[in-house]
């Protein structure tokens, strides 16, 4: 994460920064003294995380706070906890009231590197879900999100694909299918791929989706309980 440091107190900064240098999650790119000068180089520059001190000349730390991008995480830092209730209205992620322990700090750098991870696993799970393939129907092609492929069942030359709602039949064979999908797919049976993720239930000789019962090969099974690691 791309950081900077905006305190009028150079101790303050000094501190702040040598913090930040236990965690290689965080990258110091910048420090600023002056709020004006710190508006100026966000107007122009991506950070992921300021250390904002309230207290500040020409431009304080909370009116700085109202301008800057709603993607960037504030933590405040000031001598004077009065300000807090005021400092939560621009949705800071933290206020740390100096001076600042390490102990009190890394309480808000786990927040920090937690919030990251959330969002970035939130992005993937965004894209997981909208990912599509299209596959041809007689004359029509469809558009189905992978996401919400259930199971898939091969019938002679032929692929149905259960999606829940509907179900899709391809000129295809399994080979072709698996090429097409993601590693959540896993064959059970030599008619049989399902999407591991929609799994309700495994029984003793099929698994259950949304009420299906889709039968498990004998040869199929070491893989299927592989991947559940059982």
């Amino acid at each position: 994460m791309k950081v900077i440091i905006v305190d009028d107190e150079p101790g303050a900064i000094k501190l702040i920064a040598s913090y930040l240098s236990h965690y290689s999650d965080f990258e110091l790119v910048n420090t600023f003294r002056n709020g004006l000068k710190a508006l100026e180089f966000l107007n122009t520059h991506e950070v992921d995380v300021v250390f904002l001190d309230i207290n500040m000349p020409h431009l304080n730390g909370l009116s700085l706070a109202k301008m800057i991008s709603p993607h960037t995480s504030i933590v405040f830092t000031t001598a004077y906890s009065e300000h807090a209730v005021e400092s939560y209205s621009v949705e800071a992620i933290d206020y740390l009231l100096k001076p600042i322990s390490l102990e009190r700090f890394s309480k808000t750098a786990t927040k920090l590197i937690n919030q990251s991870v959330n969002l970035k696993q939130g992005v993937y799970d965004q894209e997981k879900i909208r990912e599509t393939i299209f596959v041809k129907s007689g004359l029509e092609i469809h558009q189905v999100i992978i996401n919400d492929i259930e199971y898939l069942k091969k019938d002679g030359n032929y692929m149905h694909y259960f999606t829940g709602d509907k179900k899709i039949m391809v000129r295809q064979n399994i080979a072709e299918a698996m090429s097409l999908l993601t590693s959540d797919f896993i064959q059970v049976q030599k008619s049989y791929l399902v999407n591991f993720t929609k799994i309700d239930s495994i029984k003793s000789n099929f698994v259950v989706i949304n009420g299906s019962q889709i039968p498990i090969g004998v040869q199929f099974k070491d893989g299927l309980f592989n991947k559940m690691k059982f």
